[in-house]
């Protein structure tokens, strides 16, 4: 039997929030679902592995016990797995081998279920064995007062396990008091609310965290949605994740890292040509607009658009042309309108398009 990371199972740090993890899960459980990869055996092997892994991690308490095993977990699976027996948890639970076949080792009781998305019993009474630490239970067994669990049990249960119980009980207090340290302060979060421009070039952000003004830097290229993380910087010592939100832009439409923007030509240029002043968020730039040039026709400005934030160079900036037509014809001009469109004998555009209706 191998060492579950649950951690490593969900592509997620060990300090990550409950919120991380529930994300991580549904992204992952969506991909590996037996409806999306049917009669893919890796895939549906995943989607257990997955749900093992949140049935733990989702629930804190259940996750407090996992963390508190720390380096010890790897001999405790590796005895389970000479036992040869898996008793109720299943061949595929990291809990599987511990006890004979009617789910009892000693006073430990095991049963672990998480494929189902149920509650682990016995989950509590397992860890509380192995570093002996004090457990609620009842005059008969029930839970209600509190008895420090019994050290001849738990020397009988490592033996049998093929542990050495000294060598296991002299890190077991040390252990719990590990545990309890390693209780995280709550992430705090803080909205930071950006323009367009702000987001091109990178900006700062003054956010109030417990009374205390902290300024905080934004890279360039974010998005809405990109989060950043400073450790030890929220309340009490816990982290502060600023999320950053854009804000919509009167020119540029954002696409990633690329951008858009449409681009006003007269008649006159979009017939004759001209060269064209364009206006991007690095400066202002010339397009030279060739003659007969179409309304909506697209041009690509490489890399004129937003920086990338993971990697080097920038995205490219995609001008859409719209012909503004002249309005309010005097008696003269609409005369030399006509004598022009004569001269030009313009195929109809409709007769062309035999989809289209006349």
């Amino acid at each position: 039997m191998e060492y579950r990371d649950y951690y490593k199972t969900l592509g997620i740090p060990r300090t990550a929030s409950q919120g991380e993890i529930k994300k991580a899960f549904r992204k992952l459980a969506r991909v590996h679902h037996p409806d999306v990869s049917k009669g893919d055996t890796k895939a549906e092997q995943r989607f257990k592995d997955v749900n093992e892994a949140n049935a733990v991690l989702g629930d804190p308490e259940k996750r407090k016990q996992y963390d508190a095993v720390g380096a010890n977990w790897e001999a405790f699976s590796r005895a389970g797995a000479a036992s040869g027996r898996s008793g109720a948890s299943g061949g595929g639970s990291p809990f599987g081998g511990f006890g004979d076949g009617a789910g009892q080792t000693g006073n430990v009781r095991y049963e672990f279920r998480t494929s189902s998305g149920e509650d682990v019993s016995g989950f509590s009474d397992f860890f509380w064995a192995v570093f002996g630490a004090e457990r609620e239970t009842g005059a008969s067994g029930g839970r209600g007062s509190r008895t420090a669990s019994g050290s001849g049990s738990l020397e009988e249960t490592l033996a049998r396990m093929g542990i050495d119980g000294a060598s296991v009980g002299a890190g077991r207090a040390g252990g719990s008091r590990a545990a309890q340290g390693r209780v995280q302060p709550p992430v705090a979060e803080a909205i930071a609310e950006l323009d367009l421009d702000e987001a091109f070039h990178g900006t700062t952000r003054l956010v109030d965290v417990g009374g205390r003004r902290l300024e905080v830097s934004i890279p360039k290229g974010v998005d809405t949605g990109s989060r950043i993380r400073l450790t030890g910087k929220g309340p009490d010592g816990g982290d502060l994740v600023v999320v950053v939100r854009l804000t919509p832009h009167p020119t540029f439409t954002r696409r990633g890292a690329d951008l858009e923007r449409e681009l006003p030509l007269t008649l006159e240029e979009a017939l004759l040509g001209a060269a064209v002043p364009v206006t991007t968020l690095k400066g202002r730039l010339e397009l030279t607009v060739p003659a007969g040039t179409q309304n909506g026709r697209t041009f690509r400005l490489t890399g004129q658009g937003m920086p990338r934030l993971k990697g080097a160079g920038s995205g490219d900036l995609y001008v859409k042309t719209r012909v503004v037509l002249p309005v309010g014809l005097s008696d003269e001009a609409t005369s030399g309108a006509r004598r022009l469109f004569e001269l030009v004998k313009q195929t109809d555009p409709r007769s062309a398009r035999p989809d289209h209706a006349t």
